[in-house]
């Protein structure tokens, strides 16, 4: 999929349905052990969706939350925060079907961008089974931080010469 389709726009709240599919995709592999109904499964995403979505919006109210779409089709979401020092990635979700295909990568190359221009670091919180962990590495984002569940990632900025 060449970079060029991809785009971004601000969440609108008639995207909160498709905002709730790209959550759900986060926790299928976790919800895929625990005998629960269907039911259940929703009661508990459409819980875990609202408490992500509040506690986003009120620690991080200047944050941009953003639909990522590629050839207009709406393909997963990108939370940034920029901060004088450092841009940091909130989230980054593509849904499944659309992984693989670069549209992550090329979003996180071009935040990259952006910060080494700006002279900042980018972080980013990622769980340590998540299979985009070895895209950062490779990107030069290194561990700054372990909770035991994820790992606290930064890249610092590379070939920017602070004016003086």
């Amino acid at each position: 999929m060449p970079s060029n389709s991809i785009t971004l726009r601000d969440v609108t709240p008639q995207d909160e349905p498709f905002l709730r599919q790209v959550y759900a995709c986060t926790r299928a592999q976790e919800l895929a052990l625990v005998p629960w109904t269907t039911e259940q499964r929703d009661d508990f995403l459409r819980m875990q969706f609202d408490a992500q979505d509040r506690y986003y919006r009120q620690q991080y109210p200047s944050a941009s939350f953003q639909l990522i779409t590629a050839n207009g089709e709406p393909v997963g979401r990108l939370y940034i925060l920029r901060e004088r020092q450092a841009i940091r990635i909130l989230d980054i979700t593509v849904l499944p079907q659309y992984r693989n295909r670069g549209i992550g990568r090329s979003l996180v190359r071009e935040l990259m961008a952006e910060a080494d221009q700006k002279g900042q670091s980018i972080t980013i919180w990622v769980e340590q089974f998540n299979a985009s962990l070895g895209m950062f590495q490779r990107y030069g984002f290194a561990a700054i931080a372990d909770d035991g569940y994820n790992y606290h990632l930064e890249r610092s900025p590379q070939n920017h010469v602070r004016s003086a």
